[in-house]
Order: structure tokens, then C-alpha cells, then sequence
């Protein structure tokens, strides 16, 4: 099985970059492809720009990555209550060439933030939105206060009932 992770924020030091690669080690025997959001940095997306230079690569790269996935463990950064940035920027050059962006995959959903709501206004957002975009959300995350509950050294929960919810989610898969 093949598993695409990343963090929907372009911070170098993203926590939710850090929530999905832990999140997709727990599945069993599954190969692990964690993108980074930078990697796909294209100009800020209106129809202008699109015209000027058409359907930029870099967005049919990172659906190509997304095609190749069996399983998407993705984890939303929340910005004022919303997407990041450059995750929308993705999104929308993206569903230019097509509107199903996460191509039918499961996918396990997330947010983490250093507060204690978790990101939970963008994850409601994305679990309303992500099935036009061709999203088949099978299990949705929320980590709270960050900082506290996530150990960035060893890379895992360091919360023993968050890893248990978590961990149930995954074998669910």
C-alpha cells in the first residue's frame, strides 16, 4: 500500500507536516511518500495568470502524486479559520485541470494546531469540501494544543488517549 502524507501549510517546521508523517507510520506494511508543500510553490492563481501561461506543471506534478497514492493522510494547518495559502493556491491550479484533485483516495483527514480548538474550523471546512474535490474522507483527526500533546522529538502523540483515538482511526482503514 502507498501512502501520500503531508501537512497542508508550506512552514519549514509545519506540525501538521509532523501529525501526517506520524499519522501514515502507523499503517501497516505501507510504503511512505511525504510531500511538501514548497515543492509545488506557482504563482498566486488567477484566470490572468492562467491565461498568460496555462496549466502550470507544478500542479499536474503534485496530482500525479496524489494519483499514485492508495491512501492520502493529509493534515490541514488552520489560518484564520481556514486553509493556509499556499495550500489553496495548490487547490485552485490544481482543479483547473481537473475538479477531482484527490482522485477517489481515502483518506484520512486531520488538523493540528498549538490551540486548543485543533483546527477544528478548517477541518470542518475541508470534510464539507474535499468530497467535490473527489476526496473519500474515512476518518477525520483534530489535535489540540500542539505543543502539548505531540512529542517533535520522537515524532509521536505523547497524549495516551489522542494516540489511542488515533490509532483506532487508523486501523479502521
Amino acid at each position: 500500500m502507498k501512502i501520500i502524507a503531508f501537512g497542508a501549510s508550506s512552514s519549514k517546521n509545519s506540525i501538521n507536516k509532523n501529525v501526517a508523517i506520524y499519522a501514515a507510520s502507523l499503517f501497516e506494511k505501507a510504503q511512505v511518500e511525504v510531500l511538501d508543500l514548497n515543492d509545488f510553490e506557482m504563482p498566486l492563481f488567477s484566470v490572468d495568470t492562467e491565461q498568460q501561461i496555462g496549466q502550470h506543471p507544478l500542479a499536474q506534478s503534485f496530482l500525479d502524486s496524489i494519483a499514485s497514492a492508495d491512501v492520502l493522510v493529509v493534515s490541514l494547518a488552520e489560518h484564520n479559520g481556514n486553509y493556509a495559502a499556499a495550500f489553496k493556491n495548490i487547490l485552485d491550479w490544481c482543479t483547473r485541470i481537473t475538479p477531482k484533485v484527490f482522485h477517489g483516495k481515502p483518506m484520512l483527514l486531520m488538523a493540528a494546531s498549538p490551540g486548543g480548538r485543533g483546527g477544528a474550523t478548517v477541518l470542518e471546512i475541508a470534510t464539507n469540501a474535499f468530497a467535490r474535490f473527489g476526496a473519500e474522507i474515512k476518518e477525520t483527526f483534530l489535535l489540540p494544543n500542539y505543543y502539548s500533546n505531540f512529542d517533535g522529538l520522537k515524532m509521536q502523540l505523547s497524549d495516551p488517549e489522542l494516540d489511542t483515538e488515533l490509532k483506532t482511526k487508523v486501523q479502521r482503514f
